[in-house]
C-alpha cells in the first residue's frame, strides 16, 4: 500500500526532484542511451502541465552498470525493486534488469531522480511487462524542442493502463484525443498483448 507523503518521508527521505530544464546538467557525460519516461514524458507530448513528484528517465539496463560509475562518489543510488530497498554501490552490483535506481547525494538529502532500468535484447528496447516485445529505441522514443529524448506518448500510456491512479487517469485523458492512426494502432495492439481485457485494446 503506498504511503502518504509524511508517511514517506518519514521512512525514506523527501524528494526534491530534477525536471526537464535541470536533468541535462545532471546526465552531462554520460555517453548511453537515455530517455525521459512517466507523466513528464506526456507533458512534453500534450503541453499541458500537472504537478510531477519526481522526474523518471529511464537507461538500458545493460548500462546500470556504467551508471553507477557515472554517479561515482558524487551521488548516492539506491536499487528500488520488489520488496527491498538498498545501497546500489560495489556490495550490491546485481541489479534486476525491471528494478530501478533512486538517487540522491547522500543519507541527509532528499533524492533528486528515479531511474527505472529498461530490459534490453542486444540493445533493442524491451518490454518489460512483456519479454518477447522488443522494439528499436528510435522507434519508441523522441526528441522533443527542448533537445531531450522522451518516451512516446503511446508507450508511456501502455505502461500507464494497467493503474488506477489519479495522475495516470489525467495523462490518459489529454494524450489519447492526440494520439495519431499510427499510434493509436501500437498502443492497442501492445494493450491487447498484456491486458486482453483492457478497454483499450477494443476501443482504439
Amino acid at each position: 500500500m503506498p504511503l502518504e507523503p509524511e508517511e514517506f518521508d518519514r521512512w525514506y527521505g523527501r524528494w526534491d526532484p530534477l525536471d526537464p530544464t535541470t536533468v541535462a546538467d545532471f546526465m552531462e557525460g554520460f555517453d548511453r542511451p537515455w530517455w525521459i519516461v512517466g507523466g513528464w514524458s506526456i507533458e512534453a507530448f500534450t503541453g499541458v502541465s500537472r504537478h510531477h513528484e519526481d522526474l523518471d528517465i529511464s537507461i538500458l539496463s545493460s548500462d546500470a552498470e556504467v551508471f553507477r560509475r557515472f554517479l561515482g562518489d558524487t551521488w548516492t543510488p539506491w536499487n528500488v525493486d520488489e520488496g527491498w530497498l538498498r545501497p546500489f554501490d560495489e556490495r550490491f552490483k546485481d541489479v534486476r534488469p525491471a528494478s530501478q535506481v533512486w538517487v540522491r547525494r547522500n543519507a541527509t538529502s532528499p533524492w533528486v531522480i528515479d531511474v527505472p532500468f529498461t530490459p534490453d535484447t542486444d540493445g533493442r528496447w524491451t518490454n518489460k511487462r512483456h519479454l518477447a516485445h522488443t522494439e528499436d529505441l528510435e522507434d519508441v522514443t523522441w526528441v522533443a524542442a527542448d533537445g531531450l529524448r522522451y518516451a512516446r506518448p503511446e508507450v508511456t500510456l501502455m505502461f500507464k493502463a494497467a493503474r488506477s491512479r489519479a495522475k495516470d487517469r489525467k495523462d490518459a485523458e489529454v494524450a489519447l484525443p492526440r494520439l495519431d492512426d499510427r499510434a493509436r494502432s501500437w498502443l492497442r495492439e501492445a494493450v491487447a498483448r498484456m491486458h486482453p481485457d483492457h478497454e483499450w485494446a477494443r476501443s482504439l
